[in-house]
């Protein structure tokens, strides 16, 4: 972030929007853990564009809170059948 008299807080804004998406993203993970993904999304290609896109977000989040690069997952993310 640019060094500037409202860094320090606006970091803190940044973590604190991290935090949330990284819940978001155990929600999601969770969801294609039980199957219950199928209640919410039609198809799996639905859920799995919507999951790139939670992805995607706590990936920026990260980066924007000043947070190194989480390993990535082991598993595949793509739905159960």
């Amino acid at each position: 972030m640019p060094s500037t008299r409202y860094g320090p807080h606006l970091e803190e804004i940044a973590r604190k929007w991290h935090d949330l998406a990284e819940r978001r993203l155990a929600c999601y993970q969770e969801i294609h853990r039980s199957g219950r993904w199928q209640h919410y999304f039609r198809t799996q290609e639905d859920f799995a564009a919507r999951m790139q896109d939670v992805i995607a977000v706590a990936k920026t989040f990260r980066r924007l809170a000043g947070l190194p690069e989480a390993a990535q997952p082991s598993n595949d993310m793509r739905p159960a059948a």
